[in-house]
């Protein structure tokens, strides 16, 4: 795009009206859509789309899901509540935050604080809003809401399903940071989360390692 600019800018006039910079791509138009497969979790179809010149179509799969929660709950004594459980898709145990799906009638903020008591027992004084993402935009159209969880205290014991296995670790943020940088902590949207925590802490004036007081607003 910058190549561009300065080769319209170093043209005649004459000449510089004929180039034309295209701010965003030209919208594909959906012709059709297949349903092809319940995965329980999210559901797979096939969409048929036209490109912006109408020149050709082509078939494109999409992920169709429910709104995720991630939760950096923060106990009183400033530790951050993390979960440790097998992964099939990556065949080995990850660190993560606790999070889930947003089951039918909640809000993502009420998914947010159940995740958080079923994965680790944990309930926390407030929850508030960090953020949100795509997933996956090449695949996904669903949103990853991300919260952070202020006086978090154990309150019960894990109450995971049948097909949840899940360990608690207590890390102070500093060491979230190493973990990181380490390699441990390598979950996409798990990075994501503590992105917007880092963003949080520089809007409010801290630095990346200060974790916020317990006591804030409530998120939705």
């Amino acid at each position: 795009m910058l190549a561009r600019i300065s080769v319209a800018a170093a043209q005649p006039p004459r000449e510089r009206a004929k180039i034309s910079v295209v701010s965003r791509p030209g919208r594909w138009r959906e012709i059709a859509t297949e349903f092809l497969q319940d995965c329980r979790v999210f559901q797979v179809r096939r969409t048929t789309s036209e490109s912006p010149d109408g020149a050709s179509r082509h078939d494109f799969f999409r992920i169709d899901s429910t709104d995720w929660v991630n939760v950096v709950p923060v106990t009183v004594e400033g530790q951050v509540v993390m979960v440790r459980q097998y992964r099939h898709g990556a065949r080995k145990d990850t660190l993560e935050v606790p999070g889930g799906m947003v089951d039918p009638g909640e809000s993502p903020s009420q998914a947010a604080a159940r995740e958080l008591l079923e994965e680790t027992g944990y309930r926390a004084q407030q929850i508030e809003r960090l953020g949100s993402v795509n997933p996956n935009p090449a695949l996904f159209g669903n949103r990853l809401h991300c919260f952070l969880a202020t006086g978090a205290k154990r309150v019960a014991e894990i109450a995971n399903g049948p097909t949840e296995h899940t360990v608690v670790e207590l890390h102070s943020p500093a060491k979230l940071r190493e973990l990181t940088r380490a390699g441990e902590i390598d979950h996409a949207l798990v990075l994501a989360t503590l992105h917007y925590l880092d963003l949080k802490r520089e809007s409010d004036g801290g630095g990346p390692s200060r974790v916020p007081p317990a006591g804030g607003s409530n998120g939705a």
